[in-house]
């Protein structure tokens, strides 16, 4: 074996052992260089040994060739959650300082588990984040390494506790309020049919009223959308509706696209949703007022699309040459600052939210969709969409969801098919169903309601709660941060005073980002029921009905004349003796009443009436109402029913009275004895109005219609009867004499012309005018503003003096009766509260008393604690229908300050007493399973006396 022999400093080879060493040592170091250099270039530009194995000349590289290089590498890529996204240490709307929260001993609704998961336990909440959702004591937060001692601890005592409201349908602060001329409305832009380029953004009041509401009914996020004027209006955003330090309306933003101001796309970060609003159909402004079809939208879209197209195909083109490292004339990357938007649509980079209505329209946008290969996030108002589920499911991509209203429907053509029961029918279609605000259409501090009278009318309880929190989560692209009670989940949530589905469900206390935002909140006490899911009738009749009939199932009901017996009764509700506007309430083990001809004979408990009965007649109808009532039937008052059956549509209505304060009059009406009549202008038989009778109501007082001072005589008018000679169709020809003394927009006389012309008309005393100064006529004044309420009373004083009498008047709308209360009830001047649910919709109505939790009463409960008779009214015919669940919500909101007997006087003789209807024998009304009242009940006959007979549904 050859030994090695080390050179020495003496041997000859030494030298050039010496001198290889640094040859050797360069070398390595010129490789470790190379590798380094090859290493920063990766870290610079991932894709730089992929794209270029031939370095091209350098006179071809651009010098921003690593940022389009990586944007061509995004182009497709489609929004993610970022990664470890949910094991975030603080939210990126973090406010710095806030105390974290231990919510102890609550029942909470996490979302998860297609909304059946419910855990009866704590949550704890830090740096805006849901840290854990289960049990914790101090010793478990003291490992975890927080300070105990500044935890805020909340003991929820067994209160339910949801995710914060998600509305995915929202014009707050774009639509703001209160309504100022020319100041309010920059939702809508009438410079064109497609508009992808605008923002609501650019549009978003920080001042708007309606924050501070909406998060009182537990609205915590919401997605601002353009209005519904164009075919494509624009860019939706998505905020949280809390105050910021800041007061910027950017400092509301969740996740705002990364290039939202243009250079500060991060190409290398996974992309974020992006939104769009368009509209179908004939409801845009363009469309009236460009005279614009259907066709001509529908070729809109598709022409918007073929430049959008077009431009992402040069666009790919680009990025195949760049990423091959082409860069010879490449020139620059091509964009289209209008267009970009729709191609961003076509990359699937966009949910997509769309104003659509009829099957016409849905088909169109889903054969719209599938030409040019986009996914529809979801399809709004929709009213037609639960009799075409099977067109929806074609969407490109997925079905998208339903965002609908719960009854708000016939207000326009599109919208008359609508029906109360499409959240059910769609879900049972597997369609994802979202219920939406459109506020200020509907004001979204009551968004809840909707998905309570969806769960009424059979949606099923778990998808009702996900309709107002996973589902628009992931509708609006925020399901990885909001929408569930999660770990790593954002900490938006929402305390219940009772179960969430309940009637009249109000916050104790609202999370957003972590950070509490009521202040002193007002609870009202709840029945112990209230805490759990209410029951639902069964309406599977109702449903067949409504699919058979293609959305319009015959309304009218069947006539039983004879004997009826109802067993089971639990309670039955009279006129009080001696006292007509009052009601008391009989209430009975096993209850029997006696109806004979439909009118009521006798009831008790004593069985001798029924035997009677059954003597009397073998022909005799049994009807177990299952612990039911029969209560008077309520009455409806403020909206246009009976004098028009679809809002928009000026061929079904009677029409608006002329303004003699803006001299339009015709000369033969010209005279203060000329009074126009309600009455005349009657139209029976409108869905609106049988919707009401089917659900309790049975009379309506309707005032002309009017948009100016003066409206006319009002009528009081049966719901259910079937045209204007019917026995008991007109219950009473004219009732009160109806004004507005009331800003009502340019062109309007001032408050105080009103006045004077008011002044001037009740001194001179002629023709019904004299009647009114007299006190045998009501005066009934829609007015808003507490200034000129006060007027008004001063204004009734002068003519009492004056004319030694009486006058009779009554204030409708009244949203700032309250301050005057102590004023009212001395000058014994009634108040009709429409809506019931103040809102500030005009700068006359900024002074509402909102009730709990932002203030311990409401106006209902202080006019009456001031001894003033207090009616309520409805704004729209649709609304008619839910007359009971407004005064059972307002009894609950009084926090037993009114029984059942006085709620339902707010919408029976009150409302008679104040719009001066004689009173007259009531028509009663049979509920099963619980009383007009209560939420769970279902109105099954009505008693009509004037006919003969019963009404059955």
């Amino acid at each position: 074996m050859e030994k090695t022999v080390l050179p020495t400093t003496d041997s000859p080879h030494a030298h050039r052992h010496e001198l290889r060493r640094p040859r050797m040592r360069s070398r390595f170091i010129g490789i470790l260089a190379g590798l380094l250099a090859i290493q920063l270039c990766i870290l610079l530009d991932p894709f730089a040994l992929l794209l270029h194995p031939h370095e091209p000349d350098s006179t071809d590289l651009p010098f921003n060739h690593q940022k389009i290089v990586a944007r061509c590498r995004t182009l497709d890529r489609t929004p993610s959650i970022p990664h470890g996204f949910h094991r975030r240490t603080e939210s990126d709307r973090a406010v710095p300082g806030t105390p974290s929260v231990l919510i102890k001993n609550a029942r909470i609704w996490t979302g998860e588990k297609d909304g059946m998961e419910v855990i009866e336990g704590d949550v704890f909440i830090d740096g805006g984040i849901i840290k854990g959702v289960g049990h914790f004591e101090k010793d478990d937060l003291d490992e975890l390494g927080y300070h105990t001692h500044k935890i805020v601890v909340l003991d929820a005592k067994g209160a339910w506790l949801t995710p914060g409201i998600v509305d995915a349908h929202s014009h707050i602060g774009d639509a703001s309020s209160p309504e100022l001329d020319g100041a309010s409305g920059d939702d809508n832009s009438l410079k064109g049919t497609i508009q992808p380029w605008l923002r609501s953004l650019d549009g978003l009041n920080t001042h708007d009223d309606s924050y501070r509401l909406s998060i009182a009914g537990g609205i915590t996020t919401a997605l601002v959308l353009p209005g519904s004027a164009n075919a494509i209006g624009g860019q939706a955003f998505r905020i949280k509706l809390r105050k910021t330090k800041e007061r910027s309306t950017t400092a509301m933003l969740v996740e705002p696209p990364s290039g939202l101001n243009g250079s500060e796309v991060d190409y290398y970060a996974p992309p974020r949703w992006r939104l769009m609003k368009y509209a179908c159909a004939l409801t845009r402004a363009p469309g009236r007022v460009y005279g614009a079809t259907r066709m001509d939208t529908f070729w809109a879209f598709r022409q918007a699309y073929g430049k959008a197209r077009q431009l992402k195909e040069f666009q790919d083109a680009y990025c195949e040459k760049a990423l091959k490292g082409q860069w010879k004339d490449l020139g620059a990357f091509p964009e289209d600052l209008q267009w970009e938007m729709l191609v961003d649509v076509l990359r699937g980079k966009v949910k997509v939210q769309t104003h659509c209505y009829e099957a016409v329209d849905l088909d169109d946008l889903i054969r719209l969709s599938n030409e040019f290969k986009f996914p529809i996030a979801a399809v709004h108002h929709a009213s037609e969409a639960y009799l075409v589920p099977d067109v929806l499911k074609r969407g490109y991509g997925h079905t998208p969801a339903v965002a609908l209203f719960a009854t708000n429907g016939r207000y326009k053509r599109e919208a008359y098919r609508g029906s109360e029961f499409a959240p059910r029918i769609l879900s049972q279609e597997g369609v994802d169903v979202v219920m939406k605000s459109d506020h200020p259409v509907l004001n979204s501090r009551y968004l809840l309601y909707e998905a309570q009278q969806a769960h009424y009318y059979g949606l099923a309880p778990s998808l009702a709660l996900q309709a107002v929190t996973t589902k628009p989560a992931k509708v609006i692209g925020l399901d990885h941060r909001v929408g569930y009670v999660k770990e790593g989940w954002d900490a938006d949530l929402v305390l219940w005073d009772s179960h969430p589905l309940a009637l009249g469900a109000t916050p104790q206390q609202v999370f957003i980002d972590g950070v509490q935002q009521l202040t002193s909140p007002h609870v009202v006490s709840k029945p112990t029921s209230f805490q759990s899911e209410p029951e639902t009738p069964n309406f599977d009749k109702e449903v067949n009905r409504t699919l058979a009939y293609d959305g319009l199932p015959p309304l009218q009901p069947s006539k039983a004349s004879g004997t009826v017996v109802f067993t089971n009764v639990k309670s039955i509700y009279t006129p009080a003796a001696g006292n007509s506007i009052r009601l008391q309430e009989v209430l009975m083990a096993d209850g029997v009443a006696v109806v004979r001809d439909g009118a009521l004979q006798c009831y008790g408990e004593d069985r001798a009436c029924k035997t009677e009965a059954l003597m009397a007649d073998n022909t005799v109808r049994v009807v177990d109402l299952d612990r039911g009532a029969l209560t008077p039937g309520l009455t409806s008052f403020g909206s246009p029913l009976g004098l028009k059956e679809i809002d928009q549509e000026p061929s079904t209505s009677d029409g608006r009275v002329p303004d003699p304060l803006k001299g339009n009059v015709p000369a033969i009406l010209s005279g203060e004895d000329k009074v126009v009549r309600a009455v005349d202008g009657l139209v029976f038989e409108g869905r609106d109005a049988l919707l009401a009778y089917r659900s309790g109501v049975t009379k309506a007082i309707t005032a002309p219609l009017h948009s100016g001072f003066f409206a006319g005589l009002g009528t009081a008018f049966s719901t259910g009867a079937a045209h204007k000679l019917a026995p008991g169709a007109v219950l009473q020809e004219m009732t009160g004499l109806h004004v507005t003394v009331a800003h009502l927009g340019p062109g309007t006389p001032s408050i105080s012309t009103q006045v004077a012309a008011l002044r001037a008309l009740l001194l001179g005393g002629r023709g019904v005018w004299a009647h009114v100064a007299s006190g045998k006529v009501t005066l009934v004044v829609e007015a808003y503003s507490a200034d000129v309420i006060a007027t008004l009373i001063e204004l009734k004083g002068e003519v009492e003096r004056v004319k030694e009498s009486t006058l009779q008047l009554t204030i409708v709308g009244a949203a700032e009766a309250h301050i005057l209360a102590a004023e009212l009830g001395a000058a014994e001047v009634g108040v009709v509260l429409s809506p019931v649910r103040p809102f500030p919709y005009t700068w006359e109505q900024k002074r509402i008393l909102p009730g709990p939790p932002l203030t311990q009463e409401g106006a209902i409960s202080r006019l009456v604690a001031h001894n003033v008779t207090v009616g309520v009214g409805v704004l729209e015919a649709w609304d008619a229908r839910n007359a009971r669940f407004d005064v059972a919500w307002a009894a609950l909101e009084a926090d037993g300050r009114l029984d059942k007997a006085q709620a339902l006087a707010l919408a029976s003789t009150n409302l008679d007493k104040l719009l001066g209807a004689e009173a007259s024998s009531p028509q009663f009304v049979a509920t099963s399973g619980g009383d007009l009242l209560e939420f769970g009940s279902k109105v099954v006959a009505v008693l009509d006396p004037a006919g003969g007979v019963v009404d059955f549904f």
